[in-house]
């Protein structure tokens, strides 16, 4: 493997555990553990997998890749509008937490 190879998963690694961190640790991850529906908790897992397996994470990448995994669980008869903007918005909003960690 060449270093730059591993220079990018690093940086890939660090921005996924910083998205984890951030959507289930701290203040804000209290109080969205206790929020979490199933379903929720599946599309951020899902949004974080995705982020694992691309080569290179920008804003823009990133921002299509929630709109992307948004509308596929705008599909579920389960799931209100207002819950899932909320957490599309969240998700949208975790950009600049994951961006630092990626430096």
């Amino acid at each position: 493997m060449k270093k730059s190879q591993k220079i990018i998963g690093g940086i890939g690694l660090a921005a996924l555990a910083a998205a984890g961190a951030y959507f289930l640790g701290g203040k804000r991850g209290a109080r969205n553990r206790e929020a979490i529906r199933g379903w929720t908790l599946k599309m951020k897992g899902e949004v974080l997998e995705k982020m694992e397996s691309m080569k290179k994470i920008d804003r823009d990448t990133y921002l299509r890749l929630v709109d992307k995994v948004a509308d596929k669980y705008s599909r579920l008869e389960t799931i209100t509008s207002d819950e899932l903007r909320h957490l599309t918005v969240e998700l949208k909003n975790a950009w600049n937490h994951v961006d630092k960690k990626s430096r």
